[in-house]
């Protein structure tokens, strides 16, 4: 693959006199928009078509995640906070909102450090792998479901393809998208117990525990 251009995290944010950090991203909002979205773009993928009238956020953190002993490197969530009690939701959205200025319909959030060091293919792989995640709702007949209230689509968090997000692999090969041994163990005998999610992703991870 050829060399890509891609955005890196501020150097700012690996200062450790700065403590933990969360930083708004709207450069990787654009290049994702740019590389994957539109189309034309020269990864165009058809499937995030939907995404040209999404509002998404991105954020760098140099804040280490991990869940059932895997990190977390990228995670897609949707932009309202669900925070738990009234006061604790309303100071979600008032920091939600000072970083983007509203309410975004999706945000993302990347781990800087393995930003700043994963090669081109694996990035181009965890950024489409989070926007993948950033789906509009179907209703019970599958077709895209509108807000009868607004006529904006319905936003949800979508989940993968029963081998994973089929597009990523089909796109980057197994190795780009971390699911070499997915791939091995299925061609292989079963081992109980044995499961491989692709870039430690917070949303997959949140879905398996």
């Amino acid at each position: 693959m050829a060399e890509i251009e891609r955005p890196r995290p501020p150097e700012i944010i690996f200062d450790i006199e700065h403590g933990d950090q969360f930083i708004p991203a709207p450069e990787v909002v654009e290049w994702a928009m740019a590389t994957f979205v539109r189309e034309g773009a020269p990864l165009w993928n058809p499937e995030h078509g939907h995404l040209e009238q999404a509002s998404i956020g991105a954020l760098w953190t140099n804040v280490s995640n991990s869940k059932n002993g895997k990190a977390i490197v990228g995670q897609c969530e949707t932009g309202d906070p669900m925070a738990m009690g009234k006061w604790s939701k309303a100071k979600a959205r008032i920091q939600v909102e000072q970083w983007f200025g509203a309410i975004p319909d999706f945000i993302l959030t990347f781990d800087a450090g393995y930003a700043e060091q994963c090669s081109d293919i694996e990035w181009c792989a965890l950024v489409e792998h989070e926007l993948l995640h950033a789906a509009q709702d179907r209703d019970i007949y599958g077709a895209p479901k509108f807000s009868a209230s607004t006529g904006r689509p319905v936003w949800c968090i979508r989940g993968h393809d029963v081998q994973e997000f089929t597009s990523i692999v089909r796109r980057y090969g197994a190795d780009a998208a971390h699911v070499r041994e997915f791939v091995d163990a299925a061609n292989g005998k079963p081992e109980i117990g044995h499961a491989s999610i692709a870039h430690a992703c917070g949303v997959c991870l949140s879905k398996a525990a």
